[in-house]
């Protein structure tokens, strides 16, 4: 795993020990040992993650922190807090202001890379899923709202009455609405689905097997679970072998019952930024794959989509039908109403189309004032039979304008084009190519529009 992480601290020999250990991991290190010099480098390259000690010699760590949070470029940049106090209230200072975790120094080497590993893993996976990583070209580099709902975190405990006290202990330091659950209730037991959270707690008490970590495997494992936080609450002091394990399965957090309320409560809050961020990126994703293969006026397929489709139909042995359609002057439509109107007549065709096709039929808006339909399992008799039809559908029931603008007579031409089914094997038979079923259903609707619009034509050279 490639990553690279900015080291902020104020005594040179800590930082070329930390230099040397993340050398040694293949990671990319670099150094800073004031806040200001931090700060200058945090906003002139890019990092996946610092390591922030909290005593500098100019500004403390906690006002870097804040700064970091209050910026819209690095307020999901992953930071772990690296201090030499043993102060409860120094930890949860850093973790009010935004740190991801703290360490006590020393630090154990194992532990720190296994939780180096586990910020980075997510960050990295769906970075590798924007255009060079870059989450910026998604929007997600904007500041989130000023206002987010209660999120859900699920207490999961083997006895009811653990689960039960530890939502009293967090109930008054938490937000979030806190759920209390059986490990059945989390991951659905076959009768009912599972209980859908954004964090899901897991106390590791007995009789809880092996401190929770089969359990957390098993929700991130599952569909219905898998996009969740998962954390760990550990009734003692785990080993920093075990922790590392845990941070290496998906852990987001390994707590411990020993800590105050208050501070899982923030740590549980650290997690569920973290979600939330995920989540943003994951909509975003999602958009933009659908925006790939769909019309934004229209919400029809667009032209990407179709002609992908249209080469996976061609593979398929049954007759495919195409039909090209045009809008007939539709330019006036523009020029006399506006292009706001244009559009609405647009989506109204497409709504119209939709309606006579069946559910394995594509269509798709081919660009401009033109729309692809592909019609599988249709010969030439059925497929001119519903182009026929989806004429008359335009035709014979004006659209009415936005704005009071009156209705108007849309009509389209069509030309159709078809291929009977796919060459048997081992026969001399060529089989027809997307582009060659696409330029005859072209020339049959240029001859439909030669022909007075309103009208379906169709291409039989090949019938000849």
């Amino acid at each position: 795993m490639d990553g690279k992480i900015l080291i902020v601290d104020d005594v040179a020999t800590n930082r070329i020990l930390l230099k040397v250990r993340l050398h040694a991991a293949h990671y990319c290190p670099m150094q800073a040992a004031t806040g200001a010099e931090a700060l200058r480098l945090l906003r002139s390259e890019s990092f996946d993650l610092v390591l922030l000690d909290l005593i500098l010699p100019d500004l403390t760590g906690i006002d870097v922190l804040r700064r970091l949070r209050a910026d819209p470029a690095t307020a999901n940049l992953p930071v772990i807090v690296l201090t030499a106090t043993s102060r409860p209230e120094d930890r949860l200072a850093a973790l009010a202001a935004g740190a991801d975790d703290v360490f006590a120094k020393p630090t154990d080497t194992q532990l720190l890379l296994s939780r180096i590993r586990n910020l980075l893993r997510d960050r990295q996976k769906l970075s590798d899923l924007c255009d060079s990583g870059d989450t910026a070209l998604l929007g997600l580099s904007e500041a989130a709202a000023g206002f987010e709902s209660p999120g859900v975190i699920g207490l999961i405990a083997s006895r009811p009455e653990a689960a039960l006290h530890l939502r009293h202990a967090l109930q008054p330091h938490c937000s979030d609405r806190l759920l209390t659950l059986t490990p059945d209730q989390a991951i659905g037991d076959g009768m009912a689905p599972p209980v859908p959270a954004d964090i899901f707690l897991i106390d590791g008490a007995p009789p809880l097997a092996d401190g929770g970590r089969a359990l957390m495997s098993d929700l991130l494992s599952r569909t219905a679970t898998r996009q969740a936080g998962v954390c760990l609450l550990a009734q003692a002091a785990l080993p920093a072998r075990d922790a590392a394990m845990a941070f290496d399965l998906g852990a987001s957090d390994v707590l411990h019952a020993e800590h105050p309320p208050r501070e899982l409560a923030l740590r549980l809050r650290a997690a569920m930024r973290r979600k939330r961020y995920t989540d943003r990126l994951l909509l975003s994703l999602q958009d933009g794959l659908r925006h790939a293969v769909f019309d934004p006026v229209t919400g029809l397929h667009n032209r990407r989509y179709a002609l992908a489709r249209l080469q996976a139909l061609l593979r398929q042995p049954g007759p495919l039908a195409v039909i090209m359609a045009d809008l007939d002057m539709f330019k006036s439509v523009n020029d006399r109403f506006g292009h706001a109107a244009g559009d609405h007549v647009l989506t109204e065709v497409g709504r119209r189309l939709s309606a006579h096709l069946g559910q394995s039929d594509v269509l798709a808006r081919f660009g401009g004032e033109e729309f692809l339909i592909l019609l599988p399992e249709e010969d030439m008799t059925r497929a001119q039979a519903t182009a026929e039809t989806l004429c008359r559908a335009l035709a014979e029931t004006p659209i009415p304008l936005p704005g009071g603008q009156g209705a108007l007579t849309v009509t389209a031409s069509f030309g159709l084009a078809c291929r009977d089914a796919l060459p048997a094997p081992g026969t001399n038979s060529v089989a027809i190519s997307g582009e060659t079923l696409l330029a005859e259903a072209d020339c049959a609707l240029m001859q439909a529009k030669a022909q007075g619009r309103n009208t379906v034509r169709a291409d039989t050279r090949r019938r000849a």
